[in-house]
């Protein structure tokens, strides 16, 4: 699971929006909320750190993936809530 990462600036919003949907597929499936923070650090670049200042830490920049999502993405879609009540 994912939790805070930091990506290049240039980083494509059909990458970032992928990156979102892939830890959204895993929590539908284990049944569990998730989420992610997905950084765009402006002017770094891939091995970089950034330093978010005082008790926020820091993260190295993480290098994505260099094929495109933008056909995934633009199928569109819905991801349903949970249905817990289903379940005995």
């Amino acid at each position: 699971m994912l939790d805070m990462v930091a990506v290049p600036g240039d980083t494509p919003a059909s990458t970032i929006s992928g990156i979102i949907a892939d830890e959204s597929a895993i929590g539908v499936q284990n049944n569990k909320a998730t989420a992610v923070r997905v950084i765009p650090a402006t002017s770094q670049k891939v091995g970089e750190d950034i330093n978010f200042g005082g008790l926020f830490g820091h993260a190295p920049i993480m290098a994505v993936n260099p094929s495109s999502a933008a056909d995934f993405i633009a199928r569109g879609g819905r991801i349903p809530a949970p249905i817990h009540s289903f379940k005995n």
